[in-house]
Order: C-alpha cells, then sequence, then structure tokens
C-alpha cells in the first residue's frame, strides 16, 4: 500500500488538497473532487459515480488528510492482486478494519516523503519529537504522522498523540491516536486517560519535553515499563509521545 502511494505521490505536482487530485490513476479514471457538509463523517470515495466527496466544515489540514485517505481506497481497489489478498485473508469487520488500515498508511505514504522521513529519523529517531517534526513540517494531522513514522521505525516501539478533552473539572488528557510496530503486541486503546504523575501529563503542563524511564499507561491498570520520549506541540492541548519497550533502553531484565 504504502508503495502504491509513493508511486501515485511521484505524479503529483504539488501537495496541496487541489493538487492531490492530479495524479494519473484518477485523472484517467475522471474522478472528481466535491466539498459539502457531512456530519460527522470526514470524506467517501465513491467509485460508481467517479468522485471523492470531503466534508466542507473539516479543519483544512483534517480535509487533506482525509483526501489523501480517499484517493488511497482508490488506489487499493485499483490493485487486483492486493484486493484478492485481502479477501482471501479477511472477512467481514476484520476486512473493514484492514482497509481503514491500508488507507491511513497510503494517506502518510503519499503526504510524508521518503527524504523527510529519513531526515526526521536521523535527527530525533521514533520519538514524540519526531512525530512533531512531521506534523510541523509535512503540515499533516498527528495520526497521519504516527502512521507514516510506524511504517519507518524499527523495534519495540509505540507511538501515540494525545489531546485534552472537555473543559473545566471534565477536562481530560487523553489518547487520541495509537500505533505500534510489528513486535509489539498491544497499543493504547483512543480514549486512555493519562495519569496525573506521567512524563505525558507532566509535559503537557510544563511544556517541556521529557524523556525519562517510565510505563505505559493501560486502561486496565497494567503498567508496563518502558522508556518514553514526549513532545508538547506548544498550545496546551496536545502531545506527542514514544514508548521504547525494548529492556535494554531503560535498563530492565
Amino acid at each position: 500500500m504504502r508503495l502504491l502511494a509513493r508511486q501515485y505521490a511521484a505524479d503529483l505536482p504539488a501537495l496541496d488538497t487541489h493538487s492531490l487530485m492530479d495524479g494519473a490513476l484518477l485523472q484517467a479514471a475522471g474522478v472528481r473532487l466535491e466539498f459539502m457538509p457531512m456530519g460527522e463523517r470526514d470524506g467517501a470515495y465513491d467509485p460508481e459515480n467517479k468522485v471523492v466527496l470531503i466534508n466542507s466544515l473539516a479543519r483544512p489540514e483534517r480535509q487533506r488528510f482525509t483526501l489523501a485517505h480517499e484517493i488511497s481506497h482508490a488506489l487499493l481497489l485499483s490493485d487486483d492482486d492486493l484486493l484478492s489478498d485481502l479477501h482471501d485473508q479477511y472477512d467481514g469487520e476484520r476486512l473493514e478494519m484492514m482497509i481503514e488500515t491500508l488507507c491511513n498508511v497510503g494517506a502518510a505514504g503519499i503526504l510524508i516523503s521518503d527524504t523527510l522521513m529519513n531526515d526526521v529519523l536521523t535527527r530525533f529517531g521514533p520519538s514524540g519529537r519526531a512525530l512533531h517534526e512531521l506534523v510541523r513540517r509535512a503540515d499533516v494531522s498527528g495520526s497521519a504522522a504516527l502512521y507514516a513514522l510506524l511504517e519507518a521505525a524499527s523495534g519495540q516501539i509505540l507511538l501515540v498523540v494525545c489531546a485534552v478533552t472537555g473543559r473545566g473539572e471534565a477536562k481530560q488528557l487523553t489518547v487520541r491516536a495509537s500505533g505500534a510496530t510489528e513486535s509489539v503486541k498491544y497499543p493504547l486503546r483512543p480514549g486512555t486517560p493519562i495519569p496525573d504523575e506521567h512524563p505525558i501529563q507532566i509535559a503537557l503542563e510544563t511544556g517541556l519535553e521529557i524523556s525519562a524511564k517510565s510505563y505505559v499507561p493501560f486502561r486496565s491498570g497494567r503498567k508496563m515499563p518502558a522508556w518514553v520520549d514526549v513532545y508538547p506541540d506548544g498550545n496546551g492541548r496536545r502531545v506527542f509521545a514514544s514508548f521504547n519497550l525494548d529492556p535494554a533502553r531503560f535498563g530492565g531484565e
């Protein structure tokens, strides 16, 4: 999926919202782009009517990622071998989930170049700071940066984007998006609350980058030892973090 996405991106004149539609596959098929209010939905791809729909009320960065995601649906539908493999291995809800995951991978592949990824990984490794740099320099959502970084990272790495929800006494820092490399079995579920004493919470409150031995705060209460790298985005509402679960990194056995 990432290869399909990178091949599509290589043909584009630019990576702004409208230029994303200029790829050879969509141009040949006559696919058009339309913006309209879509309620809670961010977008959709209708292959029969050859149209990509984007929620006109969504944030610009969200619109751009959604467009890349829907284009990835078109790329996937154009690859008979990939479709056949998916249908051979999955069905029902599991199939739908895998398709959505692959299209997120495709969106990240379209929006984040290999050159940018290599530069960020060389300078910062698979860290919270790396996530922030991808968001800032590629002008993508935190989830897009997360998926792209996971594709390029190696080792036992868990990545999360956390955000503040609610106001006043109901205000809480929770996991917005999470993912892990293949060697990690359990990512954090979206909506998982971050404990008050955790480095992610402290980074949000102080505005400081933190790198320290800590733990993965599973919703069940289980605390898996890890080395955590945390980087707040500066607006007091969002934090990027990585957990390295390799015992050699945090002095475990």
